[in-house]
């Protein structure tokens, strides 16, 4: 594994265990050149996905930037990091399993919808506003008055 601080190509593993959610090993490194300590994650990836946007690109799927979009959604919610981490774990997962390695944008969109509708109607309403491209207060408005609160209903 290459150090992100040298460069250098080697380094050791001085722990290794699971996360919190299982869904990957975390393994804390030293670098063998300037003796840097670093943290890498290690998950099983059933196989590779091809994201195909709306204007019919095709992208490379990236799990950090779900983990960003969904954090960005739950920023100052009660929503802690292992939550989000299972929840994309999660979607991950379904993405894997579909059976073809091409998912429109738009079909993760509704599995993050799906997602955080179960978890906080706030972060569900923010996400919504982007992946729906609200544009004026009324589209929140409407929107808003069709969710219920988490656990009310």
């Amino acid at each position: 594994m290459r150090c992100p601080f040298c460069g250098h190509e080697d380094s050791q593993v001085k722990d290794s265990r699971p996360t919190e959610d299982g869904a990957a090993i975390r393994r804390r490194r030293q670098c063998e050149a300037c003796a840097a300590r670093f943290t890498t994650f290690e998950r099983i990836q059933l196989r590779d996905l091809v994201v195909l946007k709306s204007d019919d690109r095709r992208e490379p799927f990236e799990r950090d930037k779900l983990v960003r979009s969904v954090s960005t959604a739950c920023r100052k919610r009660p929503i802690g990091a292992v939550q989000i981490e299972k929840l994309v774990s999660g979607i991950q997962r379904q993405l894997e399993t579909l059976g073809d390695g091409e998912i429109p944008s738009q079909r993760i969109g509704e599995l993050v919808m799906e997602g955080l509708k179960g978890l906080d109607s706030v972060a569900y309403i923010r996400f919504a506003s982007v992946y729906k491209d609200f544009r004026e207060a009324r589209d929140f408005e409407e929107f808003a008055g069709s969710v219920t609160e988490v656990g009310k209903g």
